[in-house]
């Protein structure tokens, strides 16, 4: 584990062995969503011995419709990203959609993302790296992994090298995504951690109902794929009831089924070591 990652987990009783997890419920909706899955998260991870940041958004800018649910309010969601952060002692994830936005989270949290859509927006790159956070950049649906060198190449000349990359499939037609495997290897040749996002992979967008849909049954079939071929970290929406969720909820883990998975991957990890 790199250097920055040991870093971030500090005080996590952790083994330094195992995948590190970004794990939370898509959007912020509120604050009861929020800390009740902080705190099932952290529980689980603590068992598990599993280096954790809580993932959320705290706003949805890429939505398919105009009525679709967008966030609470930056402010409101922002603090609440902080009182998890503060009440569970681990570090925290979330998305930025324009260049200055950038500072205005890093106030907030550790790692600052970069959506798929945006990953070659140069602006917005530089504005994530001068903050000197980490920088999470999900490779884009439209680009091959080796293209994600130039991301990579934009943030460190830009003087920031805690840097992490994130696949989350390629586009397959016009209401699928595929894995290619291959792109964890390819990724991690860049001398960054390699993250495979087990949700947003089973993502089914361009839905004719403005909604995006999902295969959450394959969450597991991916993410035991990506600890097989070497992947450094998983990244996992999860969600208490997902049909109520207000976002993503159709490719989003149901909370009380990710001890179960978490305990089989890890296992997995342990077996995958030993290669």
């Amino acid at each position: 584990m790199q250097a920055f990652l040991q870093a971030v987990f500090n005080g996590q009783h952790i083994n330094e062995k195992n995948f590190f997890l970004m794990a939370g419920p898509c959007v912020v909706e509120g604050e009861e969503v929020v800390m009740k899955t902080a705190e099932q998260v952290v529980k689980i991870c603590e068992k598990l011995k599993i280096p954790y940041i809580f993932k959320s958004s705290y706003r949805k800018a890429n939505r398919t419709r105009l009525d679709s649910f967008t966030g609470i309010g930056d402010e409101n969601a922002l603090k609440l990203l902080a009182k998890v952060k503060a009440t569970f002692n681990v570090p925290v994830v979330t998305d930025i959609h324009a260049a200055n936005e950038a500072a205005m989270a890093a106030e907030y949290v550790d790692v600052l993302q970069i959506p798929a859509f945006l990953c070659r927006q140069t602006d917005i790159l530089i504005a994530a790296a001068e903050t000197g956070k980490i920088v999470n950049v999900k490779k884009g649906q439209f680009l091959s992994p080796e293209a994600m060198q130039f991301a990579v190449d934009k943030l460190r000349q830009s003087g920031n090298e805690q840097i992490i990359l994130t696949d989350r499939g390629a586009t397959f037609g016009y209401h699928d995504l595929i894995v290619d495997y291959r792109a964890i290897p390819t990724m991690q040749q860049m001398d960054v951690p390699v993250v495979l996002d087990c949700t947003h992979s089973l993502q089914q967008p361009n839905q004719t109902s403005g909604v995006t849909g999902g295969n959450p049954a394959m969450i597991e079939t991916i993410a035991r794929a990506g600890i097989a071929v070497g992947a450094d970290g998983l990244f996992i929406e999860t969600h208490p009831n997902p049909a109520q969720a207000k976002s993503d909820g159709a490719n989003m883990l149901r909370l009380d089924l990710l001890e179960g998975l978490l305990d089989k991957l890890v296992r997995l990890k342990e077996v995958v070591n030993t290669l």
